[in-house]
């Protein structure tokens, strides 16, 4: 005699019971939405965080992005002699201690007659134009981007063309020191100003009146 089955009792769910091949859709439906969700807060991380500096998508054209200040130019480089004041004391003590420190000790060569020198040589003006757009053209061509021959485009542009003006035996120094034994600084006179031609200027002649004026009858 098969065994009779009792009712549940009242209020008392039944379980439910599902074959194992819907088990496993539901797995993997379940699986599946799992992992959009966390793709999903994978891209909400990436777009909620700040941009990387340079990070615009205009940099390739050299434009800043939404939001970023504009790059601040480095300024200009000036020729010393447009410089005043304390601006150009200060240009002056560092084309000093470049020259002095790196310049003469590398191509300082002996001083003679042929080759003169003068230790004040900062009151020369020429001589102080000269030697800073030397170092100028040092900066530029010791740059990596001049490339692996830059430093020999210097020595052979710039380099020996103005030692050759500053050191000539009849160029700016040739008064100066021609001995280390004998120090000399001298400054010699530059040319006068040129004579300009005067400007003239004519009075305009007053127009002929004719004469008195004739009274008629």
């Amino acid at each position: 005699m098969p065994e009779s089955v009792e009712p549940p009792d009242e209020g008392e769910l039944e379980p439910v019971r599902l074959p194992d091949s819907q088990l496993e859709g539901i797995e993997a439906s379940v699986r599946r939405l799992m992992e959009e969700s966390a793709q999903q807060a994978r891209q909400l991380d990436h777009l909620a965080a700040a941009p990387a500096p340079g990070g615009s998508p205009f940099a390739a054209f050299g434009l800043p992005g939404f939001g970023t200040p504009p790059p601040v130019p480095s300024p200009e480089p000036r020729p010393i002699l447009e410089l005043e004041g304390e601006a150009y004391e200060d240009e002056l003590d560092a084309l000093s201690d470049w020259v002095d420190d790196w310049l003469l000790p590398v191509y300082g060569a002996e001083v003679t007659t042929a080759a003169p020198w003068c230790p004040q040589w900062q009151e020369h003006q020429d001589v102080v134009a000269w030697l800073h757009a030397l170092w100028m053209a040092y900066q530029q061509h010791k740059d990596p981007e001049a490339g692996l021959s830059g430093m020999a485009v210097w020595h052979r542009d710039f380099l020996t063309h103005t030692i050759a003006a500053v050191r000539a035996p009849g160029g700016p120094l040739s008064a100066c020191m021609t001995s280390p034994e004998r120090p000399a600084h001298r400054i010699l006179p530059g040319p006068p100003p040129s004579a300009r031609p005067q400007k003239t200027t004519t009075q305009p002649e007053p127009a002929d009146s004719g004469g008195p004026y004739e009274l008629t009858a």
